[in-house]
């Protein structure tokens, strides 16, 4: 195949760690060469051991949000572990998800670095196909990403409802809405500028009765004026080294 067809396989990645690890995960990055990646701080609402475990439970959060290719996505959290994973035993978690499309100027820079990656392109996709032909590997997509937008004041009790459902967690960032200035109809309902942003990682069986008790109750016509959706989560790993 012609070098100018190679399009590269990208993965969007979400890494959630305590925000005073940023700058361990950046220096991953400028190490790794990661070309595009944005840092915004959330707070954790978790509180069983296990989720701190893995850590996410309570505290403060960095959300980190990165592109990467999915033959490099390997060697980075295999970096990314082993630093975090000697600081403490509940580093954080990752997981990725897929792309349905991308502009062309990004794309580009990508394709112009596969030169540089194939050597280790081939090797870690040489690994995996003899996983998948060991029976090690599946395709099959096991976890979800809810995501709620709703007006600030209510995550919280959000939080209870949705755990009450069989959340076990999750972490809320601060946004505002950019479209419009002051409050405004949506749906006949009026919304704020302010907003949180609460993201929740689930397992799939449990994604619609966790989105149904969230939508009723903190749903579009409610005073959270809430919009709930969600997108399927391919992969997933804790940060911690072992």
């Amino acid at each position: 195949m012609n070098d100018e067809k190679k399009i590269p396989i990208l993965k969007f990645i979400v890494f959630i760690i305590d925000w005073n690890k940023t700058k361990i995960i950046s220096q991953v990055f400028e190490e790794e060469h990661v070309r595009f990646h944005f840092i915004t701080r959330g707070r954790g609402t978790a509180s069983s051991e296990i989720l701190d475990l893995l850590g996410i439970g309570a505290s403060d959060k960095a959300v980190v949000l990165c592109l990467e290719q999915e033959v490099l996505i390997p060697v980075l959290l295999k970096e990314v572990r082993k630093k975090l994973g000697f600081h403490s035993p509940g580093a954080g978690i990752a997981f990725t998800m897929p792309l349905s499309g991308i502009n062309n100027p990004i794309l580009q820079v990508f394709k112009e670095s596969i030169h540089k990656n194939e050597k280790i392109a081939a090797e870690i996709e040489n690994s995996l196909a003899a996983k998948k032909e060991g029976g090690a590997m599946s395709s099959e997509i096991k976890h979800d990403l809810i995501i709620s937008i709703i007006n600030q004041g209510y995550s919280d009790d959000f939080m209870t409802v949705a755990r009450e459902a069989g959340a076990r967690g999750g972490t809320v960032i601060n946004a505002r809405g950019l479209a419009h200035q002051g409050p405004v109809k949506f749906f006949g309902v009026s919304v704020q500028d302010e907003r949180e942003i609460i993201l929740i990682l689930t397992n799939r069986e449990k994604k619609a009765p966790i989105m149904q008790a969230i939508s009723q109750a903190y749903g579009i016509t409610s005073q959270a004026g809430g919009i709930v959706f969600s997108v399927p989560v391919d992969s997933m790993m804790g940060l911690s080294f072992e």
